[in-house]
């Protein structure tokens, strides 16, 4: 009788607690039935910003034809002549590197961690593009004429290497602008009511128009814009979190709100249960994910390797060097003031799901970031969160975009269809192959919602489908040893360990095999370790087995570039005077000669930094297991602050000072326009242009050289 009576009371205990559940859902479901905005200011940002910046970069495009001879041809197309300078190089690193998850999911760490996973998400995503400065240099020295990685492979390995690495360079587009699209159109959706179809098909329609007209000239001058705004209303959020809001207003009365938190719902794992502790074993597990993923995402997406080739010689080591050091800032002080500012609002009645907690899945649907915003800042929180997100999945769509039609009209079109393609053809492919990617993605993304998952989802499983290709694509360009067979293989064996490893430890962890079991921690934990760690052992077994390699690089740098009189001929400008067509056997001994310097820095740079990133600042606050005083928590917000504002001037005011020529000859030219007193270059005119540029980079690489020296 008293086990019936048991059972029945468990039953009963059960059936409320699910009813409460539901009841709580119901509650933020209605809350979240009111955006803040009106899906009109949502239609008006989407369609309308994308209008603006495609009418803005048509416009650049026929003033950079007309007064500085950049023609669109396929060179320029997808190279942009190789000219692009340093705070270019900075600021469009930085802007294809802040997606959605920069903002959205740094911000869902720092709710669940507290402030380790700000921390552990920066240094575990700016690595990568501090390690890729080294293959970036190692890029342009031994393949000076390539259009993109995977001619690199192909030059050394052959067709089924090369066949090899393009599935694995498309799987990462494709995942990275799912993640983009699926994360950004959940919050038009949180904020404005649009429907998250219609903001999955309105979001790159902008972004294909501009980057269609465009190229990747194109990416890098809307980067730049973008950064500045992103960097801006970071600004905004941080400055009225810890100054000026009259509930929050300073580090200490988040601190003291922070402390309140732990007290009621504390963290699992974390050192005393606190969210001001760098010691947290899920944020530990998390950064392990996180580097590895970030891994596959930078060393296999193409977009990064256009940029490497996109800059001029000395522009790409201090490029990618200040662009992750830029970078660390932002998703560092966005997570620590909006992740935090999540967790300490929740008690008030400003926030969005007062009196509830946010929902798990709300969480994982990057929710995190834009609630803060509403309960800070109201209506104009969330105007500000809108534009911050539609800047990100933008910028980073425009890379996504130019990296698979540098893909599909070179790699495929040009190497197995028509190898005797004219410029005029390569052009015609590659904005095919703009359109039809950025519409194709839109309706994978819109799949991924109805199937339930999130941006969240789709950031942990990256490195589980690409990371195993990171090894064989480094040492193509880092080892001479390394022979077909092993280049080919490896990727392939490590993907099968690394989606077994995931799906096996789900299975035996939770019994079954769902979107959210599959999510968790520990399986996502074992296939990224598997996937980028598996072609350690099948590399050299398989050079073992079938010889070792003495590559001498001679194939890659036999790759030519494209031949584009045919668009010269009918825009009646001579290609020599279109920006780095004009390249002479000197100027790439000299170029050379930078490069092979570039190299012994960019190992010694990169690897310093990465060891005070990931061992020297972390580790000691992780093994002691500190909880944050108020003066420390106080000081480690005001470093991210003032690391912000380093971004800022390396991202923001230096473009525009490294520009100020270029910017002031087109001004005058459309100002004498306007005026009718312009006259018709001369060649010996642009070509005084063109020495005044490189003897610009001559003194910037005789400034390095001194630097060196002292």
């Amino acid at each position: 009788m008293s086990h019936c009576s048991a059972d029945r009371s468990v039953s009963e205990n059960s059936t409320h607690q699910r009813t409460r559940v539901f009841d709580i859902k119901m509650d933020i479901a209605v809350e979240q039935a009111n955006p803040p905005l009106s899906q009109g200011f949502g239609y008006g940002i989407v369609i309308g910003l994308g209008a603006l910046f495609s009418l803005g970069m048509i416009a650049t495009t026929w003033a950079l034809k007309r007064y500085q001879n950049e023609v669109q041809t396929s060179e320029m197309f997808s190279t942009a002549g190789r000219t692009v300078k340093t705070g270019l190089v900075a600021s469009a690193v930085v802007s294809s590197w802040t997606w959605a998850a920069t903002l959205l999911q740094s911000s869902g760490i720092a709710y669940r961690y507290g402030v380790s996973g700000p921390f552990w998400y920066a240094s575990g995503a700016t690595v990568q593009i501090l390690l890729f400065a080294t293959l970036a240099i190692e890029l342009k020295r031994r393949a000076p004429n390539a259009h993109t990685f995977l001619e690199v492979i192909k030059a050394r390995y052959g067709t089924y290497a090369h066949c090899t690495f393009m599935v694995f360079g498309l799987m990462t587009n494709i995942l990275v602008t799912a993640m983009l699209l699926t994360g950004g159109s959940a919050v038009v959706n949180s904020l404005t009511g649009m429907p998250t179809a219609a903001a999955c098909f309105l979001l790159p329609v902008g972004v294909i128009v501009y980057t269609w007209f465009g190229g990747i000239k194109a990416t890098f001058l809307t980067d730049y814009v973008h950064t500045v705004v992103i960097l801006a209303i970071i600004f905004i959020f941080a400055f009225t979190t810890y100054a000026t809001s009259t509930v929050l207003g300073s580090p200490s009365a988040v601190y003291d709100l922070l402390i309140e938190a732990a007290k009621k719902h504390p963290v699992e794992g974390n050192a005393g249960g606190s969210y001001l502790t760098m010691s947290s074993r899920e944020g530990a597990i998390f950064f392990v994910i996180n580097i590895v993923g970030n891994f596959g995402t930078v060393f296999c997406d193409n977009g990064y390797y256009n940029k490497a080739i996109a800059a001029s010689p000395v522009s790409a080591l201090p490029g990618y060097v200040l662009g992750g050091l830029s970078w660390f800032a932002i998703p560092w002080l966005a997570a620590t003031t909006m992740g935090l500012a999540c967790l300490a609002l929740e008690g008030h009645p400003s926030f969005p799901t007062y009196p509830h907690r946010m929902l798990d899945a709300d969480v994982s649907a990057g929710l995190v970031l834009p609630n803060a915003a509403v309960a800070l800042l109201g209506k104009g929180g969330a105007a500000c969160t809108l534009l911050l997100i539609f800047m990100a999945v933008t910028s980073a769509s425009s890379a996504e975009l130019i990296a698979v039609s540098s893909i599909c009209t070179y790699d495929l079109y040009q190497t197995y269809i028509n190898p005797k393609a004219t410029g005029k053809s390569l052009i015609w492919i590659s904005h095919v192959c703009v359109g039809a990617f950025g519409f194709l993605m839109a309706a994978v993304s819109t799949g991924f919602f109805y199937a339930g998952v999130s941006m969240g989802y789709l950031y942990l499983l990256m490195g589980v489908i690409v990371s195993a290709a990171v090894l064989p694509a480094s040492l193509t360009l880092l080892w001479k040893g390394q022979n077909v067979w092993a280049a080919t293989l490896s990727p392939i064996l490590g993907l099968i360990c690394s989606v077994t490893a995931w799906l096996v430890t789900t299975k035996v962890q939770y019994g079954e095999i769902t979107v959210e079991t599959s999510g968790a921690n520990n399986p996502m934990l074992a296939g990224n370790v598997v996937a980028l760690l598996s072609p350690f052992v099948f590399i050299p077994i398989l050079t073992l087995a079938f010889g070792k390699d003495n590559y001498d690089y001679e194939s890659m740098r036999a790759i030519r570039r494209g031949d584009d009189n045919d668009i010269a001929q009918e825009a009646e400008v001579d290609l020599q005077l279109v920006p780095g067509e004009n390249h002479s056997a000197q100027a790439e001994e000299e170029e050379t000669v930078m490069l092979n310097k570039a190299a012994f820095r960019s190992r010694v740079i990169t690897v310093v930094m990465t060891i005070c990133l990931l061992v020297l600042w972390p580790m000691p606050l992780y093994g002691s297991g500190y909880i944050f005083s108020k003066k420390f928590f106080t000081g480690w917000v005001t470093v991210g602050i003032l690391w912000l504002f380093f971004s800022s001037f390396c991202v923001g005011l230096y473009p525009l000072w490294e520009g100020r020529h270029s910017m002031a000859h087109t001004a005058r030219s459309i100002w004498q326009d306007m005026m009718g007193t312009r006259k018709t270059p001369t060649i010996e005119a642009i070509q005084g242009q063109t020495s005044e540029t490189a003897s610009q980079d001559k003194v910037a690489s005789s400034s390095e050289k001194a630097m060196d020296n002292a």
